[in-house]
């Protein structure tokens, strides 16, 4: 185990440790999953896809606890966002949220 994991343990703050960095992890993926939808379209779903699978594989191979669960959060917040950033396209069409001018093809279905 890693020396951080291993402190955290220690006062046992590890718990409270991955909590918080799963709410921050959420937090940076809502404005992330607005941007890109923003600026790319739904065309952007699969760096969502790829990052997730790396995340993934990041979670299995890595030895101490924190960083392989905070892995696997960061690997299935990608995967949700992919369904986000389908879904943020909708609330652009209902007016929710601004729409790109460069883009406006794109609304129109």
């Amino acid at each position: 185990m890693n020396v951080f994991s291993e402190i955290l343990q220690q006062w046992h703050v590890l718990g409270l440790s991955i909590g918080l960095c799963t709410f921050l992890v959420i937090g940076m993926f809502h404005p992330v999953c607005i941007k890109c939808e923003y600026h790319f379209g739904t065309k952007c779903w699969w760096w969502f896809l790829m990052l997730g699978l790396a995340m993934c594989a990041v979670a299995v191979a890595v030895d101490d606890i924190f960083l392989s669960t905070l892995s696997g959060v960061i690997a299935f917040s990608s995967f949700w966002t992919i369904k986000e950033v389908f879904e943020q396209r909708e609330r652009v069409k209902k007016g929710w949220f601004p729409m790109n001018p460069r883009r406006k093809d794109d609304y129109l279905d």
